[in-house]
């Protein structure tokens, strides 16, 4: 149920933009996987949807990887470690794109499941709220298992 101020939903409590907003980038996650199984299966071409896809999910890594150097920003951090952590997604990502066959989108969906669990720390060290770390797990194993889908499919 939400709550009086109708700013949370019942499900898991996380906040209705982040919710919906983070759902919906799946769809292109699951569309274009999706689409290269059925593509693949009709003997069709399927560069582009290859390519769209690990675009996406590589600029998705990114996106991710800035949350991390915002949060080290916001927090006025002077250690490396959280600077480096938040570059290293998006290198790892970029890689992945010159990777061949189906291991551009292994790679891939071995990165978003692994920062779904990496994202709870900043929930743990109270960097981000509760309700963060639920999304992002959400989030990144909708996100991993449509790439390890279009690796294996």
């Amino acid at each position: 149920m939400a709550t009086p101020s109708g700013s949370r939903p019942a499900w898991l409590g996380i906040p209705v933009a982040p919710l919906a907003l983070g759902v919906s980038g799946l769809i292109p996650f699951w569309g274009l996987a999706l689409a290269l199984l059925i593509y693949s299966a009709l003997g069709r071409e399927t560069d582009r949807i290859v390519f769209a896809l690990a675009a996406y999910a590589a600029i998705i890594i990114s996106f991710l990887g800035g949350i991390r150097w915002g949060l080290a920003v916001a927090a006025k951090a002077e250690d490396v470690k959280p600077y480096a952590i938040s570059v290293v997604p998006s290198l790892v990502a970029w890689a992945a794109l010159a990777a061949p066959g189906h291991w551009r989108f292994v790679i891939l969906g071995l990165v978003a499941l692994a920062l779904g669990p990496l994202d709870l720390e900043l929930v743990r060290s109270g960097q981000a709220p509760a309700w963060f770390g639920r999304l992002r797990m959400i989030l990144s194993t909708g996100a991993g298992i449509a790439l390890l889908m279009a690796a294996f499919g």
